[in-house]
């Protein structure tokens, strides 16, 4: 709240800052360390050779305001006047970035901790007939009292007038000698503490991990949206109904005598769907049909060219793919195939974010549905084929029932809503033992087409086979083709003008709604067709290939290539991980790749939002045009004009 009140920003990113911080706090509190999260510098320095309590508290407050500081004026400053979806791929590349520096640089990132000693004590407590441990109790008095300190100071301060009335209007606090930003400054430095002490505070009850952690965004988001991002008194209930419902809802499944939940539905998967029922009822009640002027000004996204020359591409590009399965080895075969497959779901971003505006973060978690219910389509005798169409059409109708709110909402709304919406798929449906066969996974019967065996897996050097290569490129070339003809046709024009200005389509007389939820519709169908041909290019399919991390991965690589074109979803998929251009650079690095890849690519992703939103094909189209020759006018009146 305290981000969003002063600059305008909600921060995918704002847990993982917090995990970094409760990261380094542990760290120190043991080592007397500072471990660095920059590239470029020492892993880590020594400070302190024995450190308190008291030391190693202070330090996590001067690295949390240090990260706040840097984080707002390094990354979301720029971004200020930005589309959403810039801003949303800027603290996406910052997530992934924190993440992967944990992971490197802290020798137990993500796993639990002998000598992590707590800072709260866990002593029961006996209270209205139950126990209670005095951490959950001293925490719940923490958050009252700071919610009404900060209540109070936007209320009644001259430091929290002057931050709601830059909010308000950046130009008229200018004009009275107000700095937005530093007031912003502030406020993100303060914001960067409270989430560092709120997870080294929880960590005994929650855990500590890198990848875990920062999900615990999704839950602090629905108590904020439940306080309009403006009351903290009613974010501060919001969050402890959300924690107790959640609480229930576990305490139900573990004892026998309340005992009423199915051994089928996974626990963790009905906690995570309290907070998605709170953000969508919240986003549905308070969307609005069509946004204000206000809304609209500014909010560009990276342009879409018009394809061309595309038989010539086509037939390149397939030529050479086909050459490459037949030629190279099972190794480049593997990594053609992976990205193939990724090209689906980076196509659905691109008809769903570049053609038609709309950020969905839930891509991967339906192209997982539609891969294990392909597998169980199968082993019901189901015809491959068959079993492809089916799986993706129930893709497509999971795709079309979560864009309805974006009848009502978009951009960081609803990126908001879909990855809640991801979290609870990924633990309800793809975690469910029944369903996806719970963490042993599920595997795939051996694929036929017209009575040919098409399957991926075979011995030694012929693994990974040409045959199912030819099946990915096969559904790959026709959905390309596809998404050029929407794009190039009457529906691919209506998709740009939604996403360019919705009052205006709708006074040209499109309907906004069927618009939003056809481009919905492709998309998710997109990818069904991923997740399917995921589930057959394994040996056993995992729910963790479906990570909710996976379509944040998507969504920023497709940003990264060219979100707006079809070349930027096949380059996007060429640059995932395993993919054709990782295989080459492992291959030239004689198998050394690089331990930073991951932090790299999240510091291009916000160097891309910052000052290439057009993305790499983009900018290389730009090139490529001043290269060009301007061609002189033909002889007739317009040169006379010119002349």
């Amino acid at each position: 709240m305290l981000t969003h009140r002063s600059s305008g920003v909600v921060n995918f990113a704002h847990a993982a800052m917090g995990m970094y911080v409760a990261f380094a706090f542990f760290e120190f509190r043991e080592t007397g360390d500072w471990v660095i999260p920059i590239l470029g510098l020492p892993e880590r320095v020594h400070l302190l050779a024995r450190p308190t309590l008291a030391s190693a508290l202070g330090f996590a407050a001067l690295v949390a305001v240090a990260l706040g500081l840097l984080v707002y004026l390094l990354v979301f400053r720029p971004l200020r006047q930005a589309p959403a979806l810039a801003r949303v791929v800027a603290s996406l590349g910052l997530l992934l970035y924190l993440q992967e520096i944990v992971r490197l640089r802290f020798p137990v990132a993500g796993a639990s901790v002998v000598t992590r000693r707590p800072v709260l004590g866990d002593e029961p407590v006996a209270l209205f007939g139950t126990t209670v441990t005095e951490n959950r109790l001293i925490l719940a008095g923490l958050v009252v009292v700071m919610a009404l300190v900060l209540g109070a100071v936007f209320r009644f301060t001259r430091f929290g007038l002057a931050t709601r009335a830059a909010a308000g209007n950046e130009k008229g606090a200018l004009l009275l000698g107000i700095s937005p930003d530093r007031l912003a400054s502030v406020c993100w430095a303060v914001a960067s503490v409270l989430a560092g002490f709120a997870v080294i505070l929880i960590e005994p009850i929650a855990g500590l991990s890198a990848t875990t952690t920062t999900l615990l965004v999704i839950p602090a988001l629905a108590a904020a949206l439940l306080g309009g991002l403006e009351s903290f008194a009613i974010t501060t209930a919001a969050g402890l109904g959300i924690g107790m419902v959640q609480s229930l809802i576990l305490g139900w499944s573990v004892r026998p005598d309340t005992r009423w939940i199915p051994d089928w539905i996974p626990t963790t998967g009905l906690q995570q769907l309290v907070p998605v029922l709170v953000i969508l009822g919240v986003l549905l009640v308070r969307g609005d049909a069509l946004p204000d002027r206000a809304a609209i000004a500014g909010r560009r996204l990276p342009p879409s060219p018009t394809p061309r020359h595309v038989l010539p591409w086509t037939i390149a590009l397939v030529g050479l793919v086909s050459v490459g399965l037949v030629t190279l080895d099972s190794g480049y075969r593997h990594a053609l195939i992976v990205s193939m497959v990724f090209a689906l779901l980076t196509l659905s971003v691109v008809v769903l974010t570049g053609f038609s505006g709309q950020i969905s973060l839930a891509q991967l978690a339906f192209a997982g549905v539609a891969g294990f219910a392909a597998i169980r389509l199968t082993e019901h005798h189901v015809p491959f084929p068959l079993a492809l169409v089916l799986a993706s059409l129930l893709a497509t109708a999971i795709g079309v029932l979560v864009g309805w709110p974006a009848t009502r909402v978009r951009g960081m709304s609803l990126a908001i809503a879909t990855l809640a919406i991801a979290v609870a798929i990924e633990e309800l449906v793809l975690g469910s033992a029944s369903f996806s066969g719970g963490h042993a996974g599920a595997s795939a019967p051996r694929p036929f087409l017209f009575g040919v065996d098409v399957g991926v897996g075979a011995t030694g050097t012929g693994n990974f086979r040409a045959a199912f290569g030819f099946v990915c490129l096969g559904v790959l070339t026709l959905a390309s083709l596809a998404v050029i003809n929407l794009r190039r046709n009457r529906t691919g024009l209506r998709w740009l003008a939604v996403r360019a200005n919705e009052r205006a389509a709708a006074a040209a007389g499109i309907d906004v709604t069927r618009a939003k939820l056809g481009a919905f519709a492709v998309s998710s169908f997109l990818t069904g067709l991923c997740g399917v041909l995921m589930a057959f290019s394994v040996s056993t399919l995992s729910p963790t290939s479906f990570l909710v991390i996976g379509s944040l991965v998507a969504v920023a690589l497709t940003y990264l290539a060219g979100v707006s074109s079809v070349g930027g979803a096949l380059v996007a998929a060429a640059l995932t991980q395993a993919g054709i251009f990782t295989a080459a650079m492992n291959d030239l690095s004689g198998g050394d790749a690089n331990p930073y890849v991951f932090a790299i690519s999240g510091i291009a992703l916000i160097v891309t939002a910052i000052a290439a939103p057009e993305g790499i094909t983009g900018v290389v189209r730009s090139a490529v045009a001043r290269l060009r020759p301007s061609r002189p006018l033909a002889p007739g009146p317009a040169a006379e004009v010119a002349a």
